[in-house]
């Protein structure tokens, strides 16, 4: 389903398991909000006492581990490059770099994190991203993100 603006809305967790290689456990985006290739992603994740890193990070403190917000801003934008691209290099997408990660606040059970990832600019086969993560009107996390496109594996 697309807007007038272009910008698909409604891709539920079949298509993103279509869209993307990862499996549970590892599957950090539950649905996507809005999508403009090209361009933009608006993506979310449900956080509940369910996940398996929380039996150990932290038993009495329930906290999502850092890494595991910056995997699920790299899975959105993930997504953002796989609907992008043409079809035939979909396949051959890399991520090759991740900068200036900072973590702003803790996101714990109950939370549901929103990931917005912009394209900043695309040279030959590189792409820059800048990735920011929420929890309601709060910014938890942020990473500047970069991928190669048409890599063989």
């Amino acid at each position: 389903m697309t807007s007038e603006a272009g910008m698909a809305k409604g891709y539920d967790i079949a298509r993103i398991l279509n869209l993307l290689p990862h499996r549970y456990p590892f599957i950090l985006v539950d649905r996507v909000l809005e999508l403009a290739p090209g361009k933009n992603i608006c993506a979310l994740k449900n956080v509940t006492m369910n996940e398996p890193f929380f039996q150990g990070h932290f038993p009495d403190k329930p906290i999502m581990p850092g890494v595991l917000i910056v995997e699920g801003l790299v899975q959105a934008g993930g997504l953002l490059l796989v609907e992008s691209l043409s079809t035939d290099i979909r396949n051959r997408i890399c991520f090759a770099g991740v900068d200036q990660a900072r973590f702003r606040s803790p996101v714990i059970p109950g939370d549901q994190l929103i990931y917005r990832v912009e394209i900043l600019r695309q040279r030959s086969n590189v792409v820059k991203m800048s990735a920011k993560a929420f929890v309601d009107d709060r910014h938890v996390a942020e990473a500047k993100l970069m991928a190669l496109i048409g890599m063989e594996a």
